[in-house]
């Protein structure tokens, strides 16, 4: 059968854009759905459709007949394995792209740190994140953001720098230097007070599940990279691995526009 006859009308987007090569995000946000919906719908195409990687697809949809008859009870097994490979590759190819990028920025760290955004909310199926710098004693500005909703980021913009108070995930990474991860934003008793930051992430941002990872330059807390999931879906110790890695890139990218900053002030030599 012909992927039209086999495929509702939803799986032939999300099996074209893919095929094409848009990411989980971009076909997310295009759609209205969060990305783990997408990978689903993915896994069901790659079964439906017989095929175990994206050329397979491609070739599937471009009108090529199924290379081998997949058993029904390995089918899942063999879709979820296809694209768990493609997964670890785009991991490998962002992370080496994140390099690259810092690499070459000369310390255009806005456009860096929109990059590592956006690497990270990809590859955590996450709808948006942000990067708040740390001024001591609780104290936070949200520096660079990517895909926040425009109301929690007018909010955001309106505070400049705030104190997070101790019992939001913010104010907990600043006592604890250690990741901070909330299944749930309003179920947690916080979100029942008159807590500002809280109020905004839940309502103005919409935010479910939440995970902050500290930043940290030698001993000290720089910052907070936080990426948030509108939907209650509690992120797992390979998205936070994944997040932490991008947090660290970001303190190298952040210390190499200080370097770079420093040197272009500094005289020339008599």
């Amino acid at each position: 059968m012909s992927p039209d006859e086999t495929l509702s009308p939803r799986e032939i987007e999300i099996a074209t854009a893919y095929a094409q090569g848009d990411t989980y995000q971009a076909i997310s946000a295009r759609l209205g759905i969060a990305p783990s919906t997408v990978r689903t719908h993915l896994a069901t195409i790659y079964r439906k459709l017989e095929v175990s990687s994206k050329l397979d697809l491609h070739a599937r949809l471009g009108g090529a007949l199924p290379t081998s008859e997949m058993q029904t009870d390995h089918a899942a097994v063999i879709s979820e394995l296809a694209l768990s490979l493609e997964e670890s590759l785009r991991r490998e190819q962002a992370l080496a792209e994140v390099l690259r990028i810092i690499s070459r920025s000369r310390g255009n760290v806005d456009a860096v740190m929109s990059s590592i955004l956006g690497f990270a909310l990809d590859l955590c199926e996450a709808e948006f994140g942000i990067l708040f710098e740390h001024s001591g004693q609780g104290r936070y500005a949200a520096s660079h953001t990517r895909g926040i909703p425009e109301p929690f980021r007018d909010w955001l913009d309106t505070q400049g720098i705030f104190t997070a108070g101790p019992r939001t995930g913010l104010g907990r990474l600043a006592a604890s230097h250690a990741v901070v991860n909330i299944y749930d934003v309003r179920a947690e008793e916080i979100f029942q007070t008159d807590d500002p930051l809280r109020y905004a992430t839940a309502m103005l941002g919409g935010a479910r599940s939440f995970v902050a990872i500290p930043m940290m330059s030698s001993d000290s807390l720089v910052g907070a990279f936080t990426i948030y999931r509108q939907s209650v879906r509690p992120f797992g110790a390979q998205a936070t691995t994944l997040a932490q890695t991008f947090a660290d890139q970001s303190v190298i990218a952040l210390d190499n526009a200080r370097m770079i900053g420093a040197l272009r002030q500094e005289p020339p030599p008599a």
